[in-house]
């Protein structure tokens, strides 16, 4: 479900589609192409409370979107060639740049037979403690708390909070709150409140965050196909404003050093876990330039410039909601002309 506001900007999209006005957009607006940003690929669900579907689509969404990009002369690019058009100047075919984050095993199960299907280069964002069998995907806990119960107790801070969410409405408010107020703790509170809440509502973290992630022999099947670019994500996938520069740093360095180790090759491509504007800032930016990757990406909405005017270092993505069922909201997002909120 979208909220009131998600349903007003969706068709706020469908109406600047119909209009015409994004095929007439000036050609500097959509700048020289488009990094998406996906996430999980795997079949609709009918469960009604799905707090995460935003970051999901179905593999039929998927086909039908290359084929569109396609149909709309999009020339679809791997982050090598995104990276080069970036330093050229404009040129008529503007690109766009396939990047899935999370390491999630649906996407060998579900989005590559449809990305192979189509032939298109792609890149993946690998958090390398989850296919190691150690991530901690706490969204994933929080949403099967949220789900199972009505009332809902943890400690924050120095009190305990009782919560009672007994609709649906009151369980998608309580999940956006406390996802909100996970992300500003640092790991070992975070961990800390997670494991904290698994144990009173039996839900088995290490399990979910087993079961939901990609193993080292799925990674090494897709690395194999030249044209899957395998990235970095860090470690852990920690929000990285919350660490100290020592933490920060060991983060991004090792994760592109267990890649490394694990395939034999260099990643040379790094993203920014979770990406938006409160998970990263100026120091990470510059930490990952200084530690060599050719390019990091961010969650923060724009389009790629020509001629040397996006960093290549905090390049934006649009992230695709994955509530939205329209291919025309799409064709207006990549035109330039609207752009979605930060997730």
């Amino acid at each position: 479900m979208l909220h009131d506001g998600g349903m007003l900007a969706s068709l706020k999209l469908e109406m600047a589609y119909f209009s015409g006005l994004p095929l007439l957009m000036p050609r500097r607006r959509g700048g020289a192409g488009i990094i998406l940003k996906l996430q999980r690929v795997r079949p609709a669900r009918r469960d009604r409370f799905q707090p995460l579907k935003s970051r999901e689509i179905t593999p039929e969404f998927l086909d039908a979107m290359l084929c569109k990009l396609r149909r709309w002369k999009f020339d679809i690019v791997g982050t090598d060639e995104a990276c080069r058009r970036a330093g050229q100047p404009g040129s008529s075919r503007r690109f766009v740049c396939l990047t899935f984050d999370g390491g999630y095993g649906d996407l060998i199960a579900h989005a590559y037979p449809v990305l192979a299907r189509h032939a298109v280069p792609f890149t993946i964002y690998l958090p390398t403690a989850f296919p190691d069998g150690v991530g901690e995907a706490w969204w994933l806990a929080l949403e099967a708390v949220v789900a199972g119960r009505d009332r809902i107790s943890l400690t924050m801070g120095d009190g305990e909070q009782h919560f009672s969410v007994p609709t649906i409405s009151e369980k998608y408010q309580l999940f956006a709150f406390l996802e909100s107020w996970m992300r500003t703790l640092a790991p070992q509170h975070l961990s800390g409140a997670i494991h904290d809440l698994c144990a009173r509502y039996s839900v088995d973290l290490a399990a979910l965050s087993r079961e939901a992630a990609m193993t080292w022999d799925d990674v090494a099947k897709l690395a194999a196909d030249p044209l899957v670019t395998i990235g970095s994500a860090t470690v852990n996938y920690p929000v990285l404003r919350s660490l100290p520069d020592a933490a920060a740093l060991r983060e991004i360095t090792m994760g592109r050093a267990v890649v490394q180790a694990a395939l034999g090759r260099d990643p040379v491509h790094v993203a920014f876990p979770f990406g938006d504007s409160r998970s990263f800032g100026p120091r990470d930016v510059k930490m990952v330039q200084q530690a060599g990757f050719a390019s990091a990406v961010t969650s923060v909405p724009g389009v790629v410039l020509p001629d040397g005017r996006s960093d290549l270092h905090a390049l934006p993505r649009l992230a695709w909601d994955g509530r939205r069922r329209s291919l025309r909201a799409l064709r207006v997002m990549l035109s330039g002309m609207a752009w979605p909120a930060e997730r």
